[in-house]
């Protein structure tokens, strides 16, 4: 009898990873999908939100978008199936605590230090900020400035 319930057992294991494998493809497709949408949405929104600066303030598109996006990142749950892993498998933090947020930020610290230092980012930056001020004025005006 012990025998009959290991063999079901071990088909419903089985089973649970079949379909584990079939839930993940289509995860990682509405995944694909998704950020597909978003690289074009984010670069209009956040040129949307650049543009709709009003009192030094941003519009806030971009960010609304995030929200969105976040939400969906918890609805498509793509990794959701790890709660069927057997015990021996550890969620081990194989990357570290740093993410790409914590990459960027020190990307961007050495970037500041560069234009503080009067390095070539500060001309760059200079060249960016006369663009969104022309941007900015062309809406303001409805003309036709150069960039």
């Amino acid at each position: 009898m012990n025998n009959l319930s290991d063999t079901q057992g071990a088909q419903q294991r089985t089973w649970a990873l079949i379909r584990d494998i079939a839930v993940l493809q289509v995860k990682l497709v509405v995944d694909g999908l998704r950020d597909l949408i978003l690289v074009p949405a984010s670069l209009v929104a956040g040129i949307v939100s650049l543009v709709k600066t009003r009192d030094g303030k941003p519009g806030s598109e971009f960010y609304a978008l995030i929200s969105v996006g976040k939400q969906s990142e918890r609805w498509i749950n793509l990794f959701g199936a790890i709660r069927n892993a057997p015990p021996d498998i550890i969620e081990e933090n194989r990357f570290g605590e740093a993410d790409i947020d914590d990459i960027v930020s020190r990307v961007e610290s050495f970037v500041v230090d560069e234009y503080k230092r009067g390095g070539v980012t500060a001309q760059a930056k200079h060249r960016i900020d006369k663009a969104l001020e022309a941007m900015q004025r062309r809406r303001k005006k409805g003309s036709r400035e150069p960039l």
